[in-house]
């Protein structure tokens, strides 16, 4: 669990410390006056650009990044299938169609142990969903229809863009409030260093302001499951969302948690800390599916 926190928040701040660097070099980041002041404005812009851009990029690319990092083989409905491809497939579709999408999801198994499934995409129209084999192998057919069920309430809801504006304005929040502190610190010091504490307080209070900042981002993920899980018991059943998160309490241990990136995504995480957690406790997720 601390690996999976610390390498999500190090790939963040890479991704902000190289986007900011750029803008920097081409000239768009000059947010301090000539007096060696602060230009808010300027800072918030060139806060927003560096935060914003990353976000979006993951977006956009989120899709065929799954399908590279997860492996996962698509299934064509009008080529040939196995029996269990295509039920698989019709699914997902009649879930989507029943829950309003007009763009038929893409369907994909990805081979792996865990049992697990995810939902990507940039947009409704433009949506991923897939499986893992182990889940195919563990799971009843109740189960899986509670899994993908909850899969398609997380495209019906939009979660990806929602999750990508919550990272951008967090991101923002970091890289402006990163420099406003960077120069405080280098008011204490002699002019003549005052670049090089700048550079150097900007990456720790990056660091510490990211960590804060994971914390809403941790929390809304948190938030979103218990609403994919209210999704799929309407698309599902009630009963057969419980099921499925039923049977997924057997399979915690088997979580794959090394791709940060995608940990959000899934239906499952592994247990861990409730404040650094992506997911609910599943016996929590449970309870609160029961009481509805």
């Amino acid at each position: 669990m601390g690996k999976r926190i610390f390498l999500f928040i190090l790939s963040n701040i890479l991704v902000l410390t190289t986007i900011g660097i750029v803008l920097s070099l081409l000239g768009v980041g000059s947010y301090q006056t000539a007096d060696g002041g602060l230009n808010l404005v300027n800072l918030l812009v060139f806060s927003a650009v560096v935060g914003f851009t990353g976000s979006f990029m993951s977006l956009l690319m989120s899709r065929w990044m799954a399908k590279m990092m997860m492996g996962v083989k698509v299934l064509d409905p009008d080529k040939s299938l196995s029996a269990g491809e295509r039920n698989l497939v019709e699914r997902v579709h009649r879930l989507s169609r029943a829950a309003g999408i007009t763009r038929m999801p893409q369907v994909g198994i990805y081979q792996s142990p865990e049992v697990n499934a995810f939902a990507t995409g940039p947009s409704k129209n433009r949506s991923l969903v897939a499986v893992s084999s182990g889940l195919l192998h563990e799971m009843d057919d109740d189960a899986i229809e509670g899994v993908l069920a909850h899969e398609v309430a997380h495209i019906t809801n939009g979660d990806m863009v929602t999750m990508t504006l919550l990272q951008g304005i967090v991101n923002t929040f970091v890289v402006f409030l990163a420099r406003v502190a960077a120069w405080a610190a280098t008011r204490f010091v002699r002019e003549e260093i005052a670049p090089i504490v700048h550079f150097i307080a900007v990456i720790i209070f990056q660091i510490v302001f990211s960590i804060l900042g994971s914390l809403v981002v941790f929390a809304f993920s948190r938030y979103r499951e218990f609403h994919a899980d209210r999704g799929g018991a309407d698309l599902a059943g009630k009963d057969k969302m419980i099921h499925a998160l039923r049977s997924l309490q057997a399979y915690t241990g088997r979580v794959r948690d090394d791709q940060t990136s995608l940990s959000t995504l899934k239906i499952n995480s592994k247990k861990g800390s409730s404040l650094f957690s992506t997911h609910p406790d599943l016996e929590v997720r449970i309870q609160r599916l029961e009481a509805k």
